[in-house]
């Protein structure tokens, strides 16, 4: 099966899904995978802003499987064509061949070596953060219980990672030279690390937050602008920063927390510009009967746990609709958005032979 992987592999590489630019219509990619398709009823639907999604159904599933085909822009680090799949003798390289494509190649492999039920979810919207596919997907009577979502997981089933939440700071200062007495409390990029400084704190002090292997608060400054220069007191200041919490921490509770990091009157907004939940989502209780759900369902298909992930995955907005869902998928996160981007070719097979075992029955 594995030249059957490949060759998928092969074309889906060779289509362009970069996002950004987010050029993605209904065609090529899309006419390839319903080709490969044959016995499913397949839709394809336009959410805008090249999120496209297809949905494929064969029987009467009640487990989804999904995997983006969106890839984050290549780099000119890369030593060769992204877009030309290169294969060793022990892995595949393409952009997109970990972060998830080797995932979409597999199952369409699986597919065509099975003739069970099954369902299949494929997206391009996931590299934007800006979840349009399975929002769509999950508000329609879709009538399923459990979500299996493709991320470079070495072939475990992931449980539990990390939410994130996106925020946009801006702060207000008075303009002057900066020789005034006032220029500490005037200048909004001095309001701006007062507030960093006051955030690490913050953090520091979540340390010993743990849930499932997971411990403490991620966070990261992203960005700062401000000032006009070295000689006029700052009359204003951005700020962009992230933070990624436990599955048992509350985001908003962080949120006000955060707020509260700057003095008074000197912050002019605060906007969360995106947020995706922790996996499982929930309150701790519900996060942890949803974790012990997962692992069940893990088990019962004869899937090895991995353990829980810091990085963010879509499988969280599954769950917060109330799938049991988790993460799994070949691959290891470390090779995902680098250049010359590569996959595993023992990866591929095992995910591939694998979901053949769950969608069980061998094709007539």
């Amino acid at each position: 099966m594995l030249a059957d992987i490949l060759r998928h592999l092969e074309a889906l590489v060779s289509f362009d899904t970069r996002n950004p630019p987010r050029r993605i219509g209904t065609a090529g990619i899309f006419d390839y995978l319903r080709a490969q398709l044959p016995g499913f009823r397949v839709e394809v639907e336009d959410h805008g802003d090249g999120a496209v999604s297809l949905f494929a159904v064969r029987g009467n599933p009640r487990r989804v499987f999904n995997a983006h085909l969106d890839t984050v822009p290549s780099s000119e680090a890369w030593t060769a064509d992204p877009l030309k799949l290169r294969v060793t003798a022990d892995r595949a390289i393409g952009l997109g061949a970990c972060d998830i494509k080797g995932a979409a190649a597999g199952l369409l492999a699986a597919a065509n070596e099975t003739n069970g039920d099954a369902a299949f979810l494929f997206t391009t919207d996931e590299e934007a953060n800006d979840a349009r596919c399975i929002a769509a997907f999950l508000a329609r009577d879709h009538g399923f219980s459990e979500a299996i979502v493709a991320e470079p997981t070495r072939c475990e089933a992931v449980l539990a990672h990390r939410g994130i939440s996106s925020v946009l700071l801006r702060f207000k200062g008075e303009a002057g030279h900066a020789s005034g007495e006032n220029a500490l409390v005037a200048n909004a990029l001095h309001q701006a690390m007062r507030w960093g400084a006051n955030a690490m704190d913050l953090v520091e002090s979540e340390s010993r937050a743990r849930f499932g292997g997971l411990t403490g608060l991620r966070f990261n400054i992203g960005k700062v602008e401000g000032g006009i220069k070295a000689n006029v007191i700052a009359p204003g200041a951005e700020v962009r920063f992230g933070f990624r919490p436990l599955p048992s921490h509350d985001v908003d509770a962080l949120h006000a927390r955060f707020g509260a990091c700057a003095d008074a009157g000197a912050l002019h907004r605060y906007a969360e510009t995106f947020r995706g939940p922790s996996l499982p989502a929930g309150d701790i209780a519900m996060a942890e009967e949803r974790r012990l759900a997962a692992r069940d369902l893990a088990d019962e298909l004869g899937l090895s746990i991995g353990n829980a992930v810091d990085f963010w995955t879509e499988a969280s907005l599954f769950s917060q609709a109330g799938l049991t869902a988790f993460v799994y998928g070949p691959g290891d996160i470390a090779q995902a958005h680098a250049a010359d981007e590569w996959v595993s070719l023992d990866q591929l097979q095992h995910y591939a032979d694998s979901i053949v075992r769950i969608l069980g029955g061998n094709a007539s």
